[in-house]
């Protein structure tokens, strides 16, 4: 069962965050500037295709890209603190409140899966705010969470024999709606069998990578769509090509490489 929470009841929503590492917030972005927006980044992504400023590769074979969403985003965040988000993300971890990255996820018609992962190091853990731009269902991708796995630190053959996967709950929101989870809960992309790109834009709190000044001046504001997981060489695209082809394949290569290295928990 989802955990959905007020934002008026910081307790509560602390006490989901650090049983289940996530909760959801109803209704907290309104619907209208979502709905311009999102026309927008949509404008936006067929404007760059058309000046040549897409790339082959980079999650574009997987179906899932990065974006930075630009100046025109910064009312969503706006919003997200007036709600009272910002007082749960504050009392979560103080420190990462003024350390803000913003960026999107963009996922594309015709995705594929992604592979279960945490986002960053399990010892350097922060906050992520998801934000639903449009409706997210099972249909163009709603995201997938396994509750409950940042709790401990996992090598990917501890979680594949201990059969985590089988914790899956699929996360539907409306649009305007707010998912808060920890960095460290093992998640995934999944396929958007639509013909619309489903955007969901993320404001982390506390990452290493947050940049200096207004985050949302980055690329001088304007939308800018980056590579995700996969680089944009042509080994790095045969690469992608062939883990969404075979994904059984990156499946055998983490678990193998897991034995050996601590991947995920330092940097080696």
């Amino acid at each position: 069962m989802m955990a959905i929470c007020t934002t008026d009841d910081v307790d509560t929503a602390l006490a989901a965050l650090r049983r289940d590492g996530y909760l959801v917030l109803k209704g907290v972005v309104p619907k209208e500037p979502l709905a311009e927006f999102t026309d927008y980044l949509n404008d936006e992504y067929e404007r760059a295709g058309d000046d040549g400023r897409l790339f082959e590769g980079g999650g574009s074979f997987s179906g899932h890209l990065n974006c930075f969403p630009g100046e025109r985003s910064r009312f969503i965040y706006d919003a997200v603190r007036d709600a009272g988000v910002l007082d749960i993300v504050e009392a979560f971890s103080p420190q990462e409140i003024d350390r803000l990255r913003v960026t999107t996820n963009y996922n594309l018609p015709g995705s594929v899966a992604q592979h279960y992962h945490s986002d960053g190091l399990y010892t350097e853990a922060f906050l992520i705010c998801n934000i639903a731009v449009v409706d997210t269902d099972l249909e163009n991708g709603a995201i997938d969470l396994l509750p409950g796995t940042h709790k401990r630190f996992y090598k990917f053959w501890q979680y594949a024999l201990q059969r985590k996967y089988r914790d899956t709950t699929r996360i539907p929101m409306e649009r305007g709606d707010v998912l808060l989870r920890i960095s460290t809960v093992w998640h995934r992309g999944m396929p958007n069998r639509t013909s619309t790109p489903r955007p969901m834009m993320s404001l982390t709190f506390g990452e290493e990578s947050a940049p200096e000044g207004d985050p949302f001046k980055t690329f001088n504001g304007q939308v800018v769509y980056t590579p995700n997981w996969y680089g944009i060489g042509r080994v790095a695209q045969l690469r992608e090509k062939t883990f969404v082809k075979v994904p059984l394949l990156y499946s055998t290569y983490r678990f193998t490489r897991s034995l050996v290295g601590n991947k995920g928990y330092s940097s080696w």
